[in-house]
């Protein structure tokens, strides 16, 4: 624990940390000994964490209400962190958008565009350089298994994924050199606002708390990692299968695991 702090302390960032993996992102955080700037868009969930956290973990907090879907959340959060050393950054925040790309919305398509990787990229840019600097951090991306895998009716939010599993790989063999890790965390589905399951579905996912601790193991340590067995072994099985098999069987899955 004291070696996480020394490695990654003494500020981390979470976003979308008001609720599922973001809150328990932040929870755990707080416990290995790290003050954390709390940033979502509601308020007053960020300031009742912070309350929880200063009086279970004894940490400093900072809550930052932002948008980050928007195009001017950078300056704020730069105003708000000026003077803190930042040297763990979660990119946690994401949205899904379900059903057929050309009968969605256009403004919600890149609403998720701009809040699965546009804020990742700018946030990555904002305090990786300065982690890099210092030859000192961790930077955590929020992908999935659906990256892996072409899936209709979560064409343009799998394609997100993908987004944040290359680059967090990419950046990957950037940094090694230079003191920062970085980390593709790759869920299946977990059980969080985000998601509505079916019966099925909850059988079948994690709890947000045990995806999270996997991730802060792995840091360091590995550049990907898949958390839970049964994602793991569906992970494998994409490696033997034609890609358009892989869809089809992926868009059944989806359909029995979450209400659609």
């Amino acid at each position: 624990m004291s070696n996480f702090r020394g490695e990654y302390g003494p500020w981390a960032l979470v976003t979308g940390a008001s609720s599922g993996m973001g809150a328990a992102f932040a929870r755990q955080i707080a416990t290995r000994g790290l003050n954390v700037v709390l940033v979502a868009r509601r308020e007053d969930r960020l300031l009742a964490l912070s309350e929880e956290l200063k009086r279970s973990a004894s940490v400093q907090t900072r809550v930052v209400s932002a948008d980050l879907s928007r195009d001017d959340f950078i300056p704020r959060l730069a105003e708000a962190t000026d003077g803190l050393e930042v040297n763990l950054l979660v990119n946690n925040a994401g949205l899904g958008v379900t059903g057929e790309f050309l009968s969605n919305d256009l403004g919600a398509e890149l609403g998720m565009l701009h809040l699965n990787c546009r804020a990742p990229l700018l946030l990555t840019h904002h305090y990786g350089r300065m982690m890099r600097d210092r030859r000192h951090g961790g930077i955590i991306f929020l992908a999935s298994i659906v990256a892996l895998v072409g899936n209709a009716a979560w064409s343009n939010y799998a394609a997100t994924k993908g987004h944040n599993l290359l680059f967090a790989e990419g950046l990957a063999e950037e940094l090694r050199r230079e003191g920062v890790d970085v980390l593709a965390l790759c869920p299946g589905f977990v059980r969080t606002e985000f998601m509505k399951l079916t019966p099925f579905g909850k059988v079948m996912s994690m709890d947000p708390g045990a995806v999270v601790r996997i991730a802060l193991h792995s840091l360091g340590r590995k550049r990907r990692v898949t958390a839970g067995l049964i994602n793991k072994a569906i992970v494998f099985s994409t490696r033997m299968q034609p890609r358009i098999m892989n869809t089809k069987i992926f868009r059944a899955v989806v359909r029995r695991v979450q209400r659609v």
